[in-house]
């Protein structure tokens, strides 16, 4: 029976996550087996135990010379995810505030691949992620009755963007589990974005998440999503486009997340950076009967939200 497990609260632009150091292996016969679902679940089930938008933990690269430190992401569903961004940055500033890789940039291998991340103003933490895949414009979903002017990326993981005159006005309980699910993204679904272009450059975001299956605060991968498509969407002027200035995003939590990234001239995009802020919220121990508990619970159960 493992006797506690100490863990450390973080909320990046509102969305909060678990994360804990698993570097020692203490935890692999868990992080190996389906337990690591059921734990997460259980942990992120707010008003039974820590509650949380995901865990995160940390564990050693299987392959050394990639990068500096390796992350697993947890839904609150006890499903695994390849990225998340705001998990990634609270990531980030863990390690370096441990002091657990170098001065500077810090690589971290994920599911998704190597993610390059570091400190950088204030409460800002940077994060640059892989090149978006699979990128669909100008779909038409028809969902919950009503047709949605959609587009698709993947960010690490899939999002759907539809674009509305008043964000705060949607129903996004409503809206967002009808388009998530929807059949034009299966099998896996989409995440559900719901953007307002406020002015040139910035956007209003919220978002459905699956996973959480519930609107979030803020969502990183979301965000940089939602910023892409929107620039490409309203043409906006080269300097979006190209990196040198940042489309700003605000999120429902009321933070402001920056994305730059740059369009080529076949459309691809590439270097995909998202500045969100992370805030440490507490650290503790989880209890040893608690975490039984937790090991010992159905992988999926009620939502965290």
């Amino acid at each position: 029976m493992i006797e506690s497990v100490a863990f450390v609260k973080f909320s990046g632009s509102g969305n909060d996550f678990i994360c804990i150091d698993a570097r020692d292996g203490h935890l692999a016969d868990v992080l190996d087996s389906p337990r690591a679902g059921r734990m997460a679940a259980s942990l992120c089930r707010r008003g039974r135990s820590v509650g949380a938008d995901g865990v995160i933990f940390a564990t050693h690269p299987e392959i050394e010379g990639v990068s500096d430190i390796a992350a697993r992401f947890f839904e609150p569903d006890g499903s695994e995810a390849e990225l998340c961004g705001n998990g990634t940055a609270c990531f980030v500033y863990w390690v370096a505030a441990n002091g657990w890789a170098g001065d500077g940039e810090i690589k971290i291998l994920t599911p998704a691949g190597v993610v390059r991340g570091y400190r950088a103003d204030g409460q800002y933490v940077r994060v640059c992620i892989p090149d978006p895949e699979q990128m669909q414009c100008g779909l038409s979903v028809e969902a919950a009755g009503r047709t949605w002017a959609c587009d698709f990326v993947i960010t690490g993981v899939p999002h759907a963007i539809t674009y509305v005159d008043d964000v705060d006005a949607v129903d996004v309980a409503r809206f967002g589990p009808a388009l998530r699910r929807h059949e034009c993204f299966a099998p896996r679904g989409a995440n559900a974005n719901f953007v307002q272009v406020l002015a040139v450059g910035s956007i209003a975001v919220r978002t459905f998440e699956f996973g959480v299956e519930a609107e979030t605060l803020s969502c990183g991968t979301g965000s940089a999503s939602a910023a892409i498509l929107t620039t490409l969407r309203e043409d906006w002027p080269a300097e979006y486009r190209q990196g040198r200035q940042p489309v700003l995003v605000r999120a429902r939590s009321g933070d402001v997340l920056k994305v730059w990234f740059t369009a080529d001239d076949g459309g691809a995009i590439r270097d995909v950076c998202l500045e969100t802020t992370v805030r440490r919220v507490y650290a503790g121990r989880l209890d040893g009967d608690h975490l039984a508990a937790a090991l010992a619970g159905p992988a999926g159960g009620e939502p965290a939200g």
